[in-house]
């Protein structure tokens, strides 16, 4: 039986230290992602103020949840890395029970966008993971170190630092892998399409009745009141009183991409104009422009100058008022790039970076570069023009 049960404990040991390691690589993936979602929990939780946090805590979550994970897995630091999970399970499991009811952010980001689950999936979720770690807890002192103490340390010490690392250059530049629906290669218009057939929204209302004889009154389904003549056929005894709101019970299929648009200043639609052009748009997101980095200004005129010249398209997507947008070509000497609006979590969404670059070509993302990194206009006619 003791056997069994350090059998058992082996195996919620190491696929705690699974969901731990995977959970903090795709954070560590999209650092700029997981900033975003603390900002969403911030302010859900009525606390603006702690904004300025979201980057520092989104390293530290990811680095933390990836060494806890390795150091389960290589059966290392066995006290700390136990008690550490046993923390953490116990900090988010009631938590996302919390959030389960309240609904207060629709996705937790637990998996980054690699795994994409509703509250309640993430609590159950969560619930499987703390007896996975309870137990590994519980089994801790019968696990017997193969490494000396001292290269444990140092084996967690590379761990941090690698992660840490890793993390830094995806927030430097853009995510090595991209689990977003606006990834290179991904033709736009296809993925806003709902296929023929498709499992639709089903939605709930009930009808309020009154029996005009005894008066009484009944609340009725509204597909069984439309299915029975009863109700509503001639010399019907029941008087329609009032509707309930639909109520969604079933979601139908959702495109990966929903609330992609462009507007102009004027307020024109210019989407579809956009995404069915044969030649090539270059598209300067800066989804807000007070803190975009601007470092890059003689890069991007270059640039801009260049596409210009050979008959190409150069436009600004922003989600900054008018106002704002006023105010910052003024600071910028009347920055000559066209600028449009566009709903600010789709801007952050297609790419992780303040200002980064899209290349389209007839609705098909070709290349995105963060502002530090966009190439010369030449090397970029050669490769994909």
């Amino acid at each position: 039986m003791k056997k069994l049960f350090q059998i058992i404990s082996i195996i919620s040991r190491i696929l705690a230290g699974l969901v731990f390691t995977f959970s903090g690589f795709v954070k560590a993936i999209d650092p700029l992602g997981s900033t975003y979602k603390f900002v969403d929990y911030f302010n859900a939780f009525n606390m603006p103020w702690l904004e300025p946090a979201a980057l520092p805590l989104s390293f530290a979550l990811s680095g933390f949840e990836f060494l806890i994970g390795i150091c389960l897995l290589l059966f290392i630091q066995n006290r700390w890395a136990n008690i550490i999970a046993l923390f953490f399970m116990a900090f988010f499991t009631p938590l996302t029970l919390w959030l389960a009811f309240a609904n207060p952010v629709h996705d937790c980001g637990c998996f980054g966008d690699a795994i994409i689950l509703t509250n309640w999936q993430t609590f159950y979720k969560n619930i499987i993971i703390s007896a996975l770690v309870i137990i590994s807890f519980c089994n801790r002192n019968s696990f017997v170190s193969w490494m000396k103490p001292k290269n444990e340390w140092l084996v967690a010490a590379f761990t941090a630092i690698c992660i840490t690392s890793f993390s830094w250059y995806n927030y430097q530049h853009l995510p090595l892998l991209d689990f977003r629906p606006y990834k290179t290669g991904t033709h736009i218009p296809d993925k806003m399409t709902i296929p023929e057939g498709a499992p639709v929204n089903v939605y709930e209302q009930y009808f309020t009745l009154l029996d005009t004889l005894t008066g009484k009154r009944i609340s009725i389904e509204s597909n069984l009141y439309m299915n029975d003549s009863t109700y509503w056929g001639k010399k019907t005894i029941w008087k329609f009183i009032s509707a309930s709101e639909p109520k969604l019970v079933k979601e139908g299929y959702q495109p990966p991409i929903r609330d992609f648009s462009i507007v102009s200043l004027a307020g024109e639609d210019v989407t579809q104009s956009v995404l069915s052009d044969t030649g090539y748009y270059f598209v300067l997101v800066a989804y807000d422009l007070k803190k975009s980095n601007m470092g890059c200004r003689s890069k991007i005129d270059t640039l801009f100058n260049q596409v210009l010249s050979d008959n190409q398209k150069f436009i600004c997507l922003t989600s900054t008022t008018t106002d704002e947008l006023r105010q910052f070509k003024t600071k910028y000497n009347d920055i000559a790039c066209d600028f449009y609006f566009a709903d600010p979590i789709t801007l952050k969404t297609i790419i992780r970076a303040n200002p980064g670059l899209v290349l389209l070509h007839n609705g098909t993302i070709l290349g995105k570069w963060n502002s530090k990194d966009i190439p010369g206009y030449n090397e970029i006619k050669t490769k994909y023009f």
